[in-house]
C-alpha cells in the first residue's frame, strides 16, 4: 500500500511539472516541426512499404519521440523498484 501511494503521488507531481514549463520559441519551433513530421508519417500509406523501409520510419519515430523529449524537458521518472531500494537505503543509512 505505501509503495502505491508513493507512486500515485509521483505520477501527479510529474503532471504539474509538466503543466507549469514554458518553452522558448525555438523550441516551440522544433516541436512543432516533429509534430508535423509524425503526421506525415501516420498518414503514410505503409503497406507498399518494404520491410526495411518500415524499420527506418520506427527508427525515425524513435528518435522523433527522443528529440521531443529532450526539447520539452524530459523529466525524471523513477520505477517502483528505485524506490523500494531507495527507500532500503535510507533505512540502513538512518
Amino acid at each position: 500500500m505505501l509503495v502505491m501511494a508513493i507512486s500515485a503521488n509521483n505520477v501527479s507531481a510529474a503532471d504539474k511539472v509538466k503543466d507549469k514549463i514554458e518553452l522558448t520559441a525555438e523550441q516551440k519551433v522544433k516541436i512543432e516541426r516533429i509534430s508535423n513530421r509524425v503526421e506525415e508519417i501516420r498518414h503514410m500509406d505503409k503497406s507498399s512499404l518494404t520491410r526495411t523501409e518500415r524499420k527506418e520510419l520506427r527508427k525515425e519515430l524513435k528518435e522523433l519521440k527522443a528529440e521531443a523529449n529532450a526539447t520539452a524537458g524530459g523529466g525524471v521518472y523513477l520505477s517502483v523498484g528505485a524506490i523500494i531500494i531507495i527507500i532500503l537505503l535510507l533505512i540502513l543509512i538512518l
